[in-house]
């Protein structure tokens, strides 16, 4: 069986809870990514952020990111365990429309999963179908 751990790609940085949004948005630009997981005091995982929430739900309302923090747009946060079946990651992602998804070790963040690494996996052979992938990206792109 093929697990998350088994696709998710490692070394995922948290930015910090209270952190700023600039802070965000230069260490997305600095690594090439879309999203952040946030981390609290407790080095636990307590949201994720995406360049889209920084355009939409800060720039674009007219709110100054260098005084907004990433918890002040981290909403639920989904995730998904480093043992959970890759049915269970794809069921996860789609009935909530995400396109990345944290993976936990126990409470400890240790990985990330983006629509990039299940391509990829579907590519080396991770027993995920075509049927799977055409299914997420319906449930994914589709419905918006």
């Amino acid at each position: 069986m093929t697990t998350a751990r088994d696709i998710m790609h490692t070394g995922a940085q948290c930015i910090g809870a209270h952190q700023t949004l600039d802070e965000a948005a230069r260490m997305m630009r600095d690594m090439h990514v879309g999203a952040l997981p946030i981390c609290g005091d407790d080095q636990k995982l307590h949201g994720i952020i995406t360049d889209r929430d920084i355009v939409l739900r800060c720039v674009a309302e007219g709110k100054n990111p260098a005084e907004m923090t990433a918890m002040d747009l981290a909403g639920h946060l989904h995730c998904v365990r480093a043992e959970d079946s890759m049915e269970t990651v794809l069921k996860k992602m789609e009935q909530h429309q995400i396109r990345r998804i944290p993976v936990i070790d126990g409470e400890r963040l240790v990985g990330m999963i983006s629509e990039a690494d299940l391509a990829m996996g579907h590519r080396e052979g991770h027993r995920l179908t075509d049927e799977q992938i055409i299914k997420f990206m319906d449930s994914v792109y589709m419905k918006q």
